[in-house]
């Protein structure tokens, strides 16, 4: 089974990407293939709402100047788990992870809900406020892609400014590492169901 890793942070190697690679420990003692795909340096623009998507049904998004057609839908829709993993700017996710959220998400339910069925897992670093807000901006674009989100100990934030700083965050984490068994718990239980996920292809008429 393959699991992707976003990582929403300027920094490649900063604090978001730790908490991400503190997850994916366990996958991958358990065999799985895991990827994290950073968008430190990328230019993602917002979606045009044109609706081309839905038109085209092709699997891609109309803006063809950025990396989300060639870099990340392809993992976006292959992968069996997809964690997103964000630091919190003023409460919220950075525009290029709430890009990928708004493009990719749209593309998925326009071909008839290429991530229904999938699990999905929010990863949050935050300087000290504001991560729940995050933790919920990515559960709500899993729940609303027909996602299967499974629990931790905990929230899954974990707290620090500068880079590295994220690993003195005891519980944080050890939420990470638990989260990871928690996927790959799940991944062994739904696989037999995985491709049989009932899938529903929304017309123009659904989005206006």
């Amino acid at each position: 089974m393959y699991a992707l890793a976003i990582c929403g942070s300027p920094h490649k190697h900063g604090n978001t990407a730790i908490l991400l690679g503190a997850a994916l420990e366990a996958l991958i003692r358990q065999g799985w293939e895991t990827e994290i795909c950073s968008l430190a340096g990328k230019q993602i623009r917002g979606c045009m709402a044109c609706g081309q998507c839905i038109k085209r049904r092709d699997g891609k998004c109309a803006i063809k100047t950025d990396c989300l057609n060639e870099e990340i839908l392809p993992r976006l829709f292959r992968a069996d788990a997809i964690l997103i993993g964000s630091p919190t700017y003023f409460a919220g996710i950075t525009s290029e992870m709430k890009a990928v959220i708004d493009r990719g998400g749209f593309v998925a339910l326009a071909n008839g809900g290429l991530l229904a069925g999938k699990i999905g897992a929010a990863v949050v670093a935050a300087r000290r406020g504001g991560p729940v807000m995050v933790f919920d901006t990515i559960n709500h674009f899993f729940l609303t892609s027909q996602m299967i989100v499974p629990g931790s100990l905990y929230w899954n934030f974990g707290l620090g400014t500068v880079p590295g700083e994220v690993e003195k965050d005891a519980e944080g984490v050890a939420n990470m590492r638990d989260l990871g068994r928690k996927i790959a718990w799940l991944g062994a239980a739904l696989a037999p169901a995985m491709a049989q996920f009932p899938r529903v292809v929304p017309t123009l008429e659904d989005v206006k």
